[in-house]
C-alpha cells in the first residue's frame, strides 16, 4: 500500500490509560512554567496556529479521547528495513557528534547554539520551518530543541522536538513535526514519534509525525512554531507543549530516563544535517534549514527567536551565556546576537556542498 499525504492517512486511536512505564498517565501537568508575562502558554491561541498541519485542512478531525497517528504502512516499513529497528536515530545522532568532536566521521554535522555547565528544567524557541531539501532517503534534515544529560556515546539522556525532512521516515520531502527520546546514547532505547513506547500524547489535535504547512519561502512569508519541553517541577514528567496558547502534546515518563529523571545539565538549539556520502567523495548538497546561509539574514536564512531555559524555580528565563558552534562552517554556519521582540536569537544553516564546502 503506497503512503498518501492526504489527511485520510491519519487515523484516530484510543489514548492509552496506562504509559510503558506502568504509571497512570497524566491528563495535564501540575504546574507550566512561569514567565515574565505570567503562566506559559496564556495568549489563547488554538492548536491550528501553534503548528499549521496539512491533515487539519480538510476539517478531519479526532474526538475527545483519542489521538491522532499517522499510519504507518507497508512502504514505510520497506523504507525502514535499512535501519535496526524502525524509527530510531542511526548511533551517534541528535546532538551527540559535535560534542564528541566526530560528527563528520558519523556522517552528523550541527549547527548549534547550546548552554551547559547548570542545571536545567526545559527550554523554549520558535523555529523558522522550510522546506530543506534532502538529496537522497539515506539522509535528513532537522531543526530541533535538545535537552540532555548523562555521558556522550555512554550513557547519554536526550529529549528531543522540533520539524525534520526525512524520506527514509515519511517517504516524502515535507517538513514535518517530531519528537525523539533516548537513554543510552541512542543504542537501544527510545525512538522518533509513537514508533516505539515511551511518549504519552494527550493532544487530539496535534499528529506528531504531521507536514507542518505553510512553511517558509525565499523572500517571501515566514512561519515558525514555538516549541516548549519542560520538568513538571511537583509529578516529574517532560511535558511538550505548542505555541505559545498552551497547545499540549503530551509528555514523556520521568521513568523512562536515568539522569533526566533529576534534569538537564545542557540544552542545544539548532540544526542537525546527515552526510551519508562516503568518505572522498563530494559532500552531500542536502539543505539545513532554508540552505541559505546565516549571512542573508531575515527571510532568507533559517532562525531560531526567543531561546529561553527553564531555571530551578520553574521560570522561563533567556538563555544566557549561550555558544554557538559548526562544526564544518564551509557547509552549515550559524551566527547569533539578542534585543528587541527576538530576544535571544541566531540565525542558521546552509547549502552544504558548495565552493567552500567541496
Amino acid at each position: 500500500m503506497a503512503m498518501s499525504s492526504t489527511a485520510c492517512r491519519r487515523t484516530c486511536s484510543p489514548r492509552s490509560s496506562i504509559p510503558s512505564s506502568g504509571a497512570t498517565s497524566q491528563r495535564e501537568p501540575a504546574e507550566r512554567p512561569r514567565s515574565c508575562g505570567g503562566r506559559a502558554g496564556a495568549d489563547g491561541r488554538d492548536d491550528e496556529e501553534a503548528l499549521p498541519q496539512a491533515w487539519r485542512r480538510s476539517g478531519e478531525s479526532c474526538p475527545e479521547g483519542t489521538i491522532p497517528v499517522r499510519r504507518t504502512t507497508e512502504a514505510d516499513v520497506l523504507r525502514a528495513s535499512s535501519v535496526a529497528r524502525f524509527g530510531m536515530k542511526a548511533r551517534g545522532a541528535g546532538g551527540g557528534g559535535f560534542a564528541r568532536r566526530d560528527s563528520t566521521g558519523s556522517g552528523h554535522e550541527h549547527a548549534v547554539g547550546y548552554v551547559s555547565g547548570g542545571q536545567f528544567y526545559g527550554a523554549k524557541a520558535s523555529l523558522n520551518v522550510w522546506p530543506a531539501q534532502v538529496a537522497s532517503p539515506a539522509e535528513f534534515s532537522l531543526s530541533q530543541i535538545w535537552v540532555i544529560s548523562g555521558a556522550f556515546g555512554n550513557d547519554l539522556n536526550t529529549i528531543e522536538a522540533g520539524w525534520q525532512v526525512s524520506p527514509q521516515l515519511y517517504g516524502d520531502n515535507n517538513p514535518r513535526f517530531f519528537t525523539y527520546w533516548t537513554d543510552d546514547a541512542y543504542r537501544e532505547t527510545g525512538c522518533y514519534n509513537l514508533h516505539c513506547s515511551g511518549f504519552v500524547q494527550t493532544s487530539s489535535r496535534v499528529a506528531i509525525g504531521a507536514a507542518i504547512s505553510p512553511a517558509s519561502s525565499y523572500g517571501g512569508r515566514q512561519f515558525d512554531i514555538a516549541v516548549l519541553i519542560w520538568k513538571d517541577p511537583r509529578r516529574g514528567h517532560w511535558w511538550l507543549q505548542l505555541g505559545s496558547g498552551g497547545a499540549l502534546v503530551g509528555y514523556w515518563p520521568s521513568s523512562l530516563f536515568t539522569h533526566l529523571g533529576s534534569r538537564a545539565d545542557m540544552v542545544q538549539f539548532g540544526g542537525e544535517v546527515v552526510n551519508a556520502r562516503p568518505a572522498g567523495a563530494p559532500h552531500t548538497p542536502t539543505q539545513m534549514g532554508s540552505g541559505r546561509f546565516p549571512g542573508e539574514g531575515y527571510a532568507r536564512a533559517a532562525y531560531f527567536r526567543n531561546l529561553q531555559v527553564v531555571d530551578w524555580d520553574n521560570s522561563l528565563v533567556p538563555a544566557a551565556g549561550l555558544r554557538l558552534l559548526a562544526d564544518r562552517p564551509g557547509c552549515y554556519d550559524i551566527a547569533g546576537g539578542s534585543g528587541g521582540a527576538w530576544g535571544t536569537y541566531f540565525y542558521y544553516g546552509g547549502p552544504g556542498r558548495n565552493a567552500r564546502c567541496p
